[in-house]
């Protein structure tokens, strides 16, 4: 029997990187997985994926910027498998990494829109149905920007958001503690995924900030890691393993941000 076996786990951006790294680990586990996501050709793939390795998988399409797309997702998911155990609230963007008196409104409200206001619609619409599953696992992917290292250049809005994900979870792990739901965060270092296809670098050259270690990183594997590493910690939250871990940010980056 796998850990998560019998359990529904709603993941946002499941459709790649780590959320599709994450669903994979937890449906070899038993879980049954829901793909929420708009990359619907790429969500639609790993559900099939799963699908055909003997797991249970549904893809619906949602912008977590959008509450009522939040909304419909998280009924889908009931109407699909009756319950909801787990949350992984993994949707986000790097956005647009440039100095602040060139960061247009737009982009600030488009980064804080999909990373801070998407996690906390995510779970705002899916505590009730943990509570009524009488508890469950919380889990935000948030990173080791604006947590631990603040040497990205242009990053202000990325790792405001970033920040702000971890506040929010440090106050709801309180609030919602009597109702048997744990809610941590997951923070990232270099994890090989194609978010950095879709950063817009600009002008972050003028800005002089570069770090850069002369002998190479000594952490583990130079800092590097696969979207696996984050989806085995995840798992370890998400199962009876981390029953008595709530409020915490577990650092996912080979120890490499303590460089920084």
């Amino acid at each position: 029997m796998g850990m998560l076996e019998g359990k529904v786990a709603f993941i946002t951006g499941g459709a790649s990187g780590i959320g599709a790294g994450t669903a994979r680990r937890f449906a070899q586990e038993g879980a049954h997985v829901i793909l929420a996501d708009t990359q619907t050709k790429e969500g639609e793939a790993v559900q099939n994926e799963i699908e055909q390795g003997g797991g249970q998988a549904l893809y619906v399409n949602c912008d977590v910027r959008d509450a009522q797309s939040v909304q419909q997702a998280i009924t889908e998911t009931i109407e699909k498998f009756g319950r909801l155990d787990i949350v992984v609230a993994n949707a986000g963007i790097n956005g647009v990494w440039t100095p602040i008196d060139e960061l247009q409104p737009e982009e600030w409200d488009k980064t804080l829109n999909i990373n801070l206001r998407g996690t906390y619609l995510t779970i705002h619409y899916a505590v009730p149905h943990l509570k009524k599953a009488g508890g469950g696992s919380i889990i935000i992917t948030s990173s080791v920007n604006g947590n631990r290292t603040f040497s990205s250049p242009g990053a202000s809005a990325y790792s405001t958001s970033k920040a702000g994900q971890v506040a929010f979870m440090k106050m709801i792990a309180l609030e919602l503690g009597r109702d048997h739901i744990r809610c941590n965060a997951v923070c990232p270092g270099a994890i090989h995924t194609n978010i950095e296809e879709r950063t817009e670098n600009r002008d972050t050259e003028k800005l002089g900030i570069e770090v850069e270690l002369p002998e190479g990183s000594p952490a583990l594997n130079e800092g590097q890691g696969e979207p696996i590493d984050v989806a085995d910690t995840c798992l370890f939250l998400a199962s009876d393993l981390g029953r008595h871990v709530s409020g915490v940010e577990i650092y996912v980056d080979g120890g490499a941000s303590l460089l920084r």
